[in-house]
């Protein structure tokens, strides 16, 4: 009821029960970010979501899940963690039957379909679906490998590509194929192979009607274009 929420946004005409309330809504559409952090002069619009920011640095991790040792940052990422325990997955997808555990990942997989990528890089014309896949391509641009072996010394851009080469070190092969069980130690090399069984081709030259089973082999073909 109005009554009930006596205040009203002037640019989206949402009714907010509180004034200070009003004045926080408002930054989202003013993009005005007064709160800034001391350790990394990253720019926030709510003074909680600083707080939560500042934990990176702090490593305080408050939020402990209760049926594992793991803890969390903030109430979101234990919720969406405790999800892992329950098999809950409430945020289904409109355009395909996936469901996931968590609002942002849904986000990021229904532009797969939509094929938006709001994430441009800052030296070259790619763009991308979600910010972090941003960051780790920026880093081909930097050369920042920020992620280091304690066996070998190496560094990745990752900490995917981290974990993915620790399994040389101890010999592992995690990824089976689910129709012949040949093992790989790195997931898009099974996904790959797998392709073998279903036939499936899904990445298409954008120069002839060839199609291939992976992207590498793609990219080797396009050059003879």
């Amino acid at each position: 009821h109005a009554g009930d929420q006596p205040f009203s946004c002037v640019d989206c005409s949402k009714r907010i029960a509180e004034k200070h309330h009003l004045l926080s809504h408002r930054r989202v559409h003013t993009g005005e970010k007064p709160f800034t952090c001391s350790n990394c002069s990253r720019q926030f619009s709510h003074k909680g979501d600083l707080v939560i920011h500042q934990r990176i640095h702090t490593g305080e991790r408050p939020f402990v899940c209760a049926h594992c040792p793991k803890a969390f940052k903030d109430k979101n990422g234990l919720t969406n963690h405790q999800r892992t325990h329950t098999g809950e997955r409430p945020f289904v997808c409109a355009h395909c039957p996936q469901a996931f555990r968590d609002r942002k990942t849904l986000t990021i997989q229904q532009r797969i379909h939509t094929g938006e990528c709001p994430f441009t890089c800052a030296f070259c014309p790619k763009a991308f679906r979600d910010r972090k896949t941003l960051t780790i391509h920026q880093r081909v641009h930097t050369g920042e490998k920020p992620f280091s072996c304690t066996e070998c010394g190496k560094s990745f851009k990752s900490q995917t590509a981290l974990g993915t080469h620790k399994l040389h070190h101890m010999g592992e092969q995690p990824f089976s194929c689910a129709d012949c069980g040949k093992c790989f130690d790195r997931r898009h090399k099974m996904l790959s192979h797998w392709r073998v069984h279903t036939g499936e081709k899904p990445f298409a030259c954008t120069h002839c009607p060839k199609t291939f089973r992976d992207e590498q082999t793609l990219s080797t073909h396009q050059r003879i274009h």
